[in-house]
């Protein structure tokens, strides 16, 4: 197996089993906490009346919503992800709305009529590609000329505060998970500005636009909600895959004690950081 198919099918297995299934139990909760950076990125966008829009890993589906909201009725959204389970979801949630669709598939390979879209949209959802300049490739085919392509991906850790704080109390009971390599895939695959350009160009983008969004990440409506929150979602949930439950209530005794200084009135909120990239399809 290459090492491109193997990390394929690490992603497959994940996005259909345990990362799934975490998604999908808290999609209501996630949904409320990212909708901000879903606005900021549809903003970016440009988004006009009637326009034909593909929402990559588009998940369970609140994207899709938002999206067809700002194609209006004589635009069109269809969703693609690999996740079964979560477009289920989204399937249920887009039931009855005209101007939808939603495609179980690999958008890195799926073939795409050719200029059919006037956006590629993403949420979070390209960083994982195993052959990214492949896959951009792929969706800039789907592009009509003159579209565009505009998506959020992360950060570095070191501003990502909500992913920081948890992992850093996490690995002090628990090895750290291995770092990814360079060029694998991952939440902060797309960290770095100049590798995303490279990826993009060599696809056939022009070199893209990186506008930074900072969020406040709400963990839980208290310490207990976000403690759980940061076992189920995030890099410490990741360490603790595996970890005996009695490991595991002592790392929630300690996340919680991190967690306790971002404690407001309203709930528990730690820094997010994101970048909003768009690129012109060359």
């Amino acid at each position: 197996m290459t090492d491109t198919a193997a990390l394929h099918a690490q992603q497959m297995a994940y996005w259909n089993g345990a990362g799934a299934a975490r998604w999908v139990e808290r999609q209501a909760r996630m949904d409320a906490t990212i909708a901000a950076v879903s606005d900021a990125a549809i903003g970016v966008a440009g988004l006009r009346q009637g326009e034909k829009v593909l929402d990559v890993g588009c998940g369970c589906g609140a994207t899709i919503l938002a999206l067809a909201d700002a194609v209006g009725p004589g635009g069109h959204v269809s969703g693609i992800d690999i996740s079964a389970p979560m477009l289920e979801v989204a399937r249920q949630r887009t039931a009855g709305r005209a101007g939808i669709d939603c495609l179980l598939a690999d958008a890195a390979t799926h073939p795409f009529a050719p200029a059919s879209f006037d956006l590629v949209f993403s949420r979070f959802g390209v960083m994982f590609f195993p052959d990214p300049v492949a896959a951009f490739a792929n969706l800039r085919r789907a592009i009509r000329p003159g579209g565009r392509l505009t998506f959020a991906s992360w950060r570095a850790f070191d501003e990502n505060l909500w992913m920081k704080v948890p992992l850093a109390v996490a690995t002090t009971l628990v090895p750290p998970p291995p770092p990814p390599g360079p060029d694998e895939p991952g939440p902060l695959a797309f960290a770095d500005p100049a590798r995303v350009t490279r990826i993009l160009v060599a696809a056939g983008f022009e070199a893209p636009v990186f506008t930074r969004f900072d969020l406040p990440m709400r963990l839980g409506d208290n310490l207990d909600d976000a403690s759980d929150q940061a076992m189920t979602i995030g890099p410490a949930s990741r360490a603790l895959l595996d970890q005996p439950d009695d490991v595991r209530q002592a790392v929630r005794t300690a996340i919680r004690a991190a967690l306790a200084p971002y404690a407001g009135a309203d709930g528990v909120d730690l820094q997010g950081a994101v970048w909003l990239v768009r690129a012109g399809s060359a």
